[in-house]
């Protein structure tokens, strides 16, 4: 799975817990984008999570 290329961040497992405690297994995914940023001064394509995104941790290519 994608990884974000700024915080790391991946897929995380776990239960799933009804109500009656029956336990499933579940995948929790993170909103990974492609996009085009500017790093060192050149433009790359990167992968980067949403919250990332928003935070502005990094600069979009135009």
């Amino acid at each position: 799975m994608a990884k974000c290329t700024i915080c790391d961040k991946g897929v995380h497992f776990g239960n799933q817990v009804s109500h009656s405690h029956r336990r499933s297994n579940k995948i929790w995914k993170p909103n990974i984008r492609s996009i085009k940023a500017i790093i060192d001064g050149r433009t790359q394509k990167i992968t980067i999570c949403s919250k990332c995104l928003r935070s502005g941790k990094v600069d979009r290519a135009v």
